[in-house]
């Protein structure tokens, strides 16, 4: 069984890589620059393949999936965020942003079905609970998440005659680099507004990714890992 995980190298994206791959998947993931994170991340899992593609480049996506012979699941999970508000927010840093989180993963979709229309497979999304409730100070991030979510619906309708089920995941509150951003009081505050009261972790993200990537009567399904965030 053969998995590819773009954005593999840190936070949900290795989490999903280390669970993939001690479920006997032979592992592929992706980095777009990064290479310190890389090495890092080839020392701890050298089982895996990590290997750097933009995954908002169509020719290296293309390239990317010309090395399968076979896929049978996929977990976008690259992406990029983007906080600040809508009038200081440059036309390019929205344009870069909705490149690689949406069109990272439409990108990776078309390549991807045209390895599992034969056999059946499994899409998995990562979106954000931004992309559910929206998120001040975060629109273009949001709507680069709000729109891998009607994505996600749109394409589980067009794929489940072919067998290949396509789902998504809604993170909320992940302690990750991404969130490195807040500073003691801001993560105590934050938590609070969570009913779990803490934020969550990479490895309870990609428990929801393998499930959604091994069930095989859901699709087009949004499941929130967020601890209540978004109730």
């Amino acid at each position: 069984m053969n998995a590819l995980v773009t954005g593999g190298t840190r936070g949900i994206g290795l989490a999903c890589c280390r669970l993939f791959s001690r479920m006997g998947y032979r592992v592929t993931a992706t980095y777009s620059a990064d290479e310190r994170a890389a090495e890092a991340a080839r020392a701890e899992l050298p089982e895996v393949a990590f290997v750097r593609a933009d995954v908002s480049d169509e020719t290296a996506v293309s390239a990317l999936f010309a090395s399968f012979g076979s896929l049978d699941v996929l977990v976008n999970n690259a992406g990029r965020a983007l906080f600040a508000q809508v009038q200081d927010t440059a036309w390019a840093d929205y344009a870069r942003l909705m490149d690689v989180n949406m069109g990272g993963v439409f990108l990776a979709c078309k390549y991807a079905v045209k390895k599992m229309l034969a056999r059946g497979g499994a899409i998995v999304n990562v979106s954000s609970v931004w992309g559910v409730t929206g998120g001040s100070c975060e629109s273009a991030y949001s709507a680069s998440k709000g729109a891998v979510i009607a994505f996600t619906k749109a394409l589980a309708k067009e794929l489940a005659p072919s067998r290949i089920t396509v789902n998504c995941v809604a993170p909320g509150v992940i302690d990750t680099a991404m969130n490195g951003r807040l500073n003691a009081a801001e993560r105590c505050a934050l938590a609070e507004e969570i009913p779990l009261g803490r934020f969550g972790t990479p490895e309870e993200v990609a428990e929801c990714v393998y499930y959604l990537a091994t069930a095989k009567y859901v699709t087009g399904q949004i499941v929130g890992a967020d601890g209540g965030f978004s109730l």
